[in-house]
């Protein structure tokens, strides 16, 4: 491939905190450092090649999101001032002491929640009406949490079982804040022609407030269906990683380790929908 990727980083003089599935994490002791790679996962395992510019664009995109939502909801933000050679995809933020829930929000049906609804006219226990399609529009937009997993599939719970969890309250409070920081995307990116079918964010507390964190409303995090061709009772075509997916299904994979390469054509060609997105949404280009 004539793009380089960067799949690992090393940060001389920083305490590594941990890898994820795309970001790597250090601590000088009073921030983070979270730098994105240019890793992509696919059915839960980190491919052996990456997405060329994938690490900067989720880096700039979250900072989109995080300037605009800066009104609804206190974020993890720091400085841009980085390490050279990380520069774009790195950002050092608050210390938070992150809440142990994934608060996901959907308007559309789609994905897990389309899998629940046909088992059981519910999604993460909340009843919807009968007849829906696939893709349609919900009538109001659901939050449905989900544990977070280091390894394999976040699990959908009920927002009960989050009031568990994290306790009555603050449960309702990430609720309504999910879904109010999703209104006010998604009606943002219905002016730019993107559809955000559902995301999902993380939420810390920082000085004792509840703090946005993480990535945020990125096409790793978020389903974004281009307006234009938008048609219930199917699948949407969308801006995020299927051409991976179809492609490592084509192969016929085992889903088992060794994960594989993937071609330069479809690692490039996803590269290219991740920065349609970015342009779509920002005006600007990576």
């Amino acid at each position: 491939m004539t793009q380089s990727v960067v799949l690992q980083t090393n940060v001389p003089g920083l305490k590594l905190r941990g890898r994820g599935k795309v970001r790597d994490i250090y601590d000088d002791g009073e921030r983070l450092l979270i730098v994105a790679t240019d890793r992509i996962s696919a059915f839960d395992y980190i491919l052996a090649s990456g997405i060329p510019d994938k690490g900067r664009l989720l880096t700039q995109m979250t900072l989109f999101w995080l300037d605009f939502l800066r009104d609804v909801v206190p974020n993890h933000f720091l400085s841009s001032d980085v390490p050279a050679g990380l520069e774009g995809r790195a950002m050092w933020v608050k210390r938070c002491e992150m809440i142990e829930l994934e608060c996901v929000a959907r308007g559309f049906i789609s994905g897990s929640g389309w899998k629940d609804y046909q088992r059981t006219g519910a999604i993460c226990g909340i009843p919807l009406p009968a007849g829906l399609k696939e893709s349609d529009q919900l009538p109001e937009p659901i939050f449905t949490p989900a544990t977070k997993a280091q390894t394999g599939h976040d699990e959908n719970i009920s927002f009960e079982t989050a009031a568990k969890l994290v306790g009555a309250d603050l449960a309702a409070q990430l609720r309504d804040l999910t879904l109010a920081i999703y209104k006010k995307a998604a009606d943002y990116a219905r002016t730019r022609g993107i559809i955000i079918a559902d995301t999902k964010f993380e939420f810390g507390i920082y000085d004792g407030k509840i703090t946005l964190a993480d990535e945020v409303l990125t096409p790793d995090s978020s389903r974004f269906w281009p307006l234009s061709s938008y048609q219930p009772g199917r699948p949407q075509p969308s801006y995020d990683k299927q051409y991976v997916r179809d492609y490592l299904e084509s192969i016929h994979w085992n889903k088992q380790p060794p994960a594989p390469a993937l071609s330069d054509e479809v690692a490039l060609r996803t590269s290219e929908k991740y920065k349609e997105a970015y342009r779509e949404l920002t005006g600007k280009s990576l």
